[in-house]
């Protein structure tokens, strides 16, 4: 029923069943709805309510003196919607699909319910507006206004850029220039004079992978049917590499190169300063493509199963990047966007809370709910989001490449949150920096915070 309901809509919703249970009545009646509205502070229908004089403690004490003759006990009954309330639910839907908008908004829900008081079988609701002296015409045509606005604004974000920035990174080789992946990538060069090649492609790169019979990663791929001697076996039925070229021959087959790079996303999204043989393997399978690949499908590999193997001892291990990052998608999502731009970025930082960055801008006086409300009000509810895959704006890219720099450069294996919180500085045009202007911070406060922090630990660890 709820499955097109944005998190805000829900929590209304989830509000209007606690203010039914509080009250003791056995069904969720208009006025819980108006109350679940009232309570759930950070949608502005709340605040459109009390500037047209609703107030929310009033409004609960008249709507449990309403019903207190028809309370019931609610510990062996399920709460249900009344019929009233089953009518706003679906004309709150229906007021969405008529509106084109992808998802059920609180606004939408607040317009059900002064379309339905104004109807002449459904007074009830309309009756509760006028006892709290609720202009509804006025908050109607606001409403209207939001939600047109909201559709503008839908599928935009500040941060993508149509001509995309030129990379600093032309070669794979200057990305993986130390470590494992150097390792891995000096001993798949050296299997192309044995192979009669001259291009290095991902047949190669995964080969030299399985070789390594210590490395936690092989064991994983063992346990899932990868072996050396199956590999190669495989390899050896190979008799041409054209699922490694799609276009122009470099010096890695176009699909080795694609891996790599994906390979090196990969690894700055989980929080990692150096590219690890199990970013290679997770790169792979987001490329989809390529002779190692087509190796892994004959030999029966899940691609989200083999991730999920792989990802799930790095997310013991608790990278803070890691958390960040996931806090970033979230807040994206309860905006109702598909897109993770630097704005969100920020608030995972915030919200993150322990680490560095976190306590910096604590001590600046951002809290979590201030830049919830200027990224909310610098860049609009979206109407875009959907269930499938939250991608990185350009900016975000931007910020996680100077952030993995920053942690290379201190030679550090993690990228950390104050990696983050700097490469956020060092991009003046980017919606965090703008966020964090109109709060009050300037740049060189928090790159003094952030060595003022550092001070510190540096001081308890001796």
């Amino acid at each position: 029923m709820f499955e097109r309901f944005t998190e805000k809509a829900i929590n209304i919703i989830s509000m209007a069943q606690k203010e039914a249970a509080d009250s003791l009545t056995y069904k969720i009646y208009p006025e819980h709805i108006l109350l679940g509205l009232l309570e759930t502070k950070s949608n502005i229908c709340s605040r459109l309510l009390v500037y047209a004089g609703m107030d929310p403690k009033e409004f609960r004490d008249y709507v449990y003196q309403k019903y207190k003759n028809i309370q019931h006990d609610f510990k062996h009954t399920n709460i249900a919607f009344s019929n009233q309330s089953q009518k706003i639910i679906k004309l709150a839907s229906e007021l969405a699909k008529q509106n084109k908008n992808s998802y059920i908004m609180p606004e939408h829900i607040l317009l059900a319910l002064i379309t339905t008081g104004e109807t002449a079988e459904d007074k009830t609701v309309r009756d509760d507006f006028k006892k709290c002296g609720v202009a509804t015409e006025k908050i109607k045509q606001t409403l209207f206004k939001l939600i047109e606005k909201n559709n503008k604004k839908n599928d935009f974000h500040p941060e993508i850029i149509r001509k995309r920035d030129k990379s600093e990174y032309s070669t794979v080789q200057s990305i993986f220039k130390e470590g494992e992946a150097k390792d891995i990538l000096d001993r798949a060069v050296a299997k192309l004079t044995a192979s009669h090649y001259e291009i290095l492609g991902t047949e190669q790169i995964v080969q030299s992978i399985l070789e390594n019979s210590d490395s936690d990663l092989t064991k994983m791929l063992n346990e899932s049917g990868i072996n050396i001697d199956k590999y190669c076996e495989k390899l050896q039925e190979v008799s041409s590499r054209q699922a490694e070229f799609e276009e122009k021959q470099i010096i890695f087959t176009p699909n080795a190169f694609r891996t790599m790079l994906l390979a090196f996303e990969t690894a700055k999204e989980l929080g990692s300063a150096s590219v690890k043989p199990e970013h290679i393997i997770l790169g792979m399978l987001k490329a989809k493509s390529g002779i190692a690949y087509n190796i892994f499908k004959e030999l029966n590999v899940v691609d989200d199963e083999l991730a999920h193997k792989i990802i799930k001892p790095i997310e013991k291990q608790m990278p803070e990047t890691l958390t960040i990052l996931r806090l970033a998608k979230r807040e994206a999502q309860s905006m109702n966007r598909n897109i993770v731009g630097s704005e969100f970025i920020l608030l995972g930082i915030i919200g993150e809370g322990a680490g560095v960055g976190a306590k910096v801008l604590s001590r600046l006086g951002i809290n979590i709910k201030d830049a919830r409300i200027e990224v909310e009000r610098v860049l609009g509810y979206g109407n875009s989001y959907t269930f499938g895959e939250v991608v990185f704006s350009d900016r975000a890219k931007k910020i996680l490449e100077i952030a993995w720099e920053k942690a290379q450069k201190h030679k550090n294996t993690k990228i950390a949150s104050e990696n983050l919180l700097w490469a956020i500085t060092q991009t003046p045009d980017s919606v965090a920096m703008q966020v964090l202007s109109n709060l009050g911070v300037d740049v060189l406060e928090i790159n003094q915070g952030i060595l003022k922090e550092l001070e510190e630990l540096k001081k308890n660890d001796e």
